[in-house]
């Protein structure tokens, strides 16, 4: 088994949020096994969601009736009124909880407190390179991505069902089942632009013409996207928040494997030197900064700067009160001071930056004040590895 990165806490209740399919499950079975003193509760069932639908109260006489260490609830989201019984609990008997959930949405429509603080937050991610280690594969990482199932499969056949199947169940369980959307089919084209767009400044209103929906109704796909944690927006950098918030996100899927499934090229090679190559080695490394960083607690944010100009910086990390790091994602295998001129000449022009150039290049170099480093040393540097 792949051990996680993720440090969870032995002494108090806590929230354990993650797309489906990143192993939330089969990381807690292994770290608490079902007996006396783990009682698991499964709302995947129907049978144990049907049963605590209609009465929520039974959870607390259980409880209180077999004493264990710790309760886990799997996928809380299904039933968030639960959590009003899992608070009053954790209140009146110090009982310590386990709630996973794959759906912020959920939460919020049900209106859902998230225990006001008393259940520490933390999120499981796909795998990353640091836990695959030496089974780590850059090439089949930006293939197929790094979803635990579809790491277990040898077989690209079967890489390619599982991200297909999971695609389908995502359309199925999180948006047709719970009548997230009116129609599912005009959501299900906006997906596939979506994922087209990944990475990319998102243009509202041509999405919405291309879709054949209004605007607020592409802004609203977008959000349900960020709420089940299929994907999240990287702001446009400016120092001024009021000035931030008005220019174009981006917005990245949790998965280059996902993405890939999304808008139908699982069967398209991703070879080396090709513009879809570099544009799924940026995510790539986007996906594994954001992960890492996650796990080891750091309160950075994120954000891309665009120049009037089409002049573009990656990645910018802001650590408060700290450092500001400039990052230009390249994936190839030699870099030279040519390729980042527009990125030397723009963080020249900033104050108080470290640039970065992440990459292939093996070889560590230094044009003006950009570091050239391999992406390995890079995470590194920046405190992840």
């Amino acid at each position: 088994m792949v051990s996680r990165l993720v440090k969870l806490s032995r002494s108090n209740s806590f929230f354990l949020f993650g797309p489906r399919g990143v192993g939330k499950t089969s990381l807690l079975k292994a770290k608490y096994p079902p007996n006396k003193d783990v009682y698991y509760i499964d709302l995947l069932l129907p049978k144990t969601e049907d049963r605590y639908r209609l009465s929520p109260e039974a959870l607390r006489a259980e409880v209180l009736e077999s004493e264990p260490e710790w309760v886990i609830i799997d996928e809380v989201q299904k039933l968030p009124r639960l959590l009003d019984v899992v608070h009053s609990l954790i209140e009146e008997t110090r009982q310590k909880f386990i709630l996973t959930g794959s759906s912020a949405r959920k939460l919020k429509r049900g209106a859902a407190n998230l225990l006001a603080g008393r259940a520490f937050t933390y999120h499981l991610h796909p795998f990353t390179s640091v836990e695959l280690g030496s089974n780590f594969d850059l090439g089949m990482a930006l293939e197929w991505g790094l979803l635990p199932q579809v790491v277990s499969f040898q077989e690209a056949d079967d890489k390619k069902e599982f991200l297909l199947s999971y695609s389908l169940s995502y359309l199925k369980e999180e948006i047709q089942a719970e009548q997230v959307v009116r129609r599912v089919d005009p959501f299900r084209f906006f997906l596939q632009i979506a994922a087209q767009m990944n990475g990319k400044p998102i243009n509202y209103s041509k999405i919405a013409k291309d879709v054949g929906v209004d605007t607020t109704t592409v802004q609203n796909y977008f959000s349900i996207l960020e709420d089940t944690l299929i994907g999240f927006y990287l702001t446009s950098y400016h120092k001024s928040i009021r000035k931030r918030q008005r220019g174009a996100p981006k917005f990245y899927f949790f998965d280059p494997g996902v993405v890939r499934a999304l808008n139908d090229t699982l069967d398209v090679p991703m070879r080396p030197q090709t513009y879809m190559f570099g544009e799924a080695f940026e995510h790539f490394l986007i996906l594994e900064i954001r992960k890492l960083a996650d796990y080891k607690r750091k309160s950075w944010s994120y954000s891309y700067l665009q120049t009037k100009d089409d002049v573009e910086i990656d990645l910018i990390i802001e650590e408060k009160g700290k450092r500001t790091v400039c990052i230009e994602i390249k994936s190839g295998i030699s870099i030279c001071e040519s390729d980042i001129k527009q990125f030397i000449k723009l963080t020249s022009a900033m104050k108080n930056v470290e640039a970065l150039c992440l990459s292939n290049d093996s070889v560590a170099k230094r044009f003006g004040d950009v570091r050239c480093l391999h992406w390995r040393d890079g995470l590194r540097t920046l405190g992840l590895i």
